[in-house]
């Protein structure tokens, strides 16, 4: 199912990356689709993944090669571009968010960089809207100790 925006002038735009970017662009908040080139390229690989891979994938298989790969991509980084928040993170955000809701406390900690990325992307200003809030346990159910 492929979304449809149709404009005031002109013929409606199709796609989820082009109506987002549109958006953004309406709204001057340009700095979410990137600030260099290499952030601009890098956030359309992730809307570009958020598209064919997490839109398309819907088996347990699917689901555990998608965490697995932000997991690793994340591990290092803040956000999904690096150190700045942009349309990637959000999009994600919303083709994530039925994964994750499902998701026990243990696969939460196997995926830790994603549970870490994901909980902060609930709270930043304006993203969540109508969604639940995802709960992630700050504190280890066991401990080492004697």
């Amino acid at each position: 199912q492929v979304p449809v925006l149709q404009t005031n002038n002109g013929p409606g735009l199709t796609g989820l990356m082009t109506i987002a970017a549109h958006l953004v662009r309406q709204a001057k908040k340009d700095q979410l689709l990137g600030n260099t080139a290499e952030e601009k390229a890098v956030v359309q690989q992730w809307l570009e993944y958020r598209v064919t891979r997490v839109n398309g994938g819907s088996s347990k298989e699917d689901t555990r090669i998608i965490l697995k790969d932000l997991n690793t991509h994340l591990e290092d980084k803040v956000y999904l571009a690096g150190n700045i928040f942009t349309l990637a993170d959000i999009l994600m955000y919303y083709g994530l968010h039925h994964i994750m809701v499902d998701l026990t406390v243990q696969e939460k900690e196997k995926y830790l960089n994603v549970s870490r990325w994901f909980n902060h992307i609930q709270h930043y200003p304006g993203v969540r809207q109508h969604l639940s809030n995802v709960v992630f346990i700050k504190n280890r159910l066991y401990t080492n100790a004697h």
